[in-house]
């Protein structure tokens, strides 16, 4: 059973460590513990860190500013991948953006990354937009398609 905690700064190591190991085959750099600290430590900071058992699996980390919300990363292991953990990660956090009064939350996703915008378009996330190489990969940048999910419609 996958068992959800809130995250905050005392938290960083392990999703900074979830970071690495989700992100490691990509090409990109995984964030650091002080990196991952001063994101959690920003004004509106939402995050949520999946656990089985007593091992961290997944994490997710989202900012809120007025009626928005921002999902800056989340992944799960790659040996536990497709079993709900994203879809609890993603849900809690939609969840705790719209008791907080957000109407929408937006995400950037790797134009390459097909497992993902399956996921995300699975779950009612549009297309609005796309960043021309946002993504600084080893074998050269990565446009990001800009998704939106409209928390009203999506309830």
């Amino acid at each position: 059973m996958t068992a959800l905690t809130a995250a905050g700064v005392g938290h960083a190591a392990v999703m900074a460590t979830l970071h690495g190991a989700c992100f490691d085959k990509t090409g990109e750099t995984a964030w650091d513990e002080p990196a991952m600290a001063e994101l959690l430590a920003m004004p509106g900071a939402l995050a949520f860190i999946a656990s089985v058992g007593d091992q961290p699996v997944g994490f997710i980390l989202a900012r809120l500013a007025a009626d928005e919300g921002e999902i800056i990363t989340i992944g799960t292991r790659p040996d536990v991948r497709r079993q709900g953990i994203g879809e609890s990660l993603l849900t809690r956090t939609i969840e705790t953006a719209a008791s907080a009064g957000a109407t929408r939350i937006f995400l950037e996703v790797a134009a390459d990354n097909a497992p993902a915008l399956t996921f995300y378009r699975g779950r009612d996330f549009k297309d609005c937009g796309r960043r021309k190489g946002y993504y600084r990969r080893t074998g050269g940048p990565v446009d990001a398609y800009i998704l939106v999910f409209e928390i009203a419609a999506g309830k």
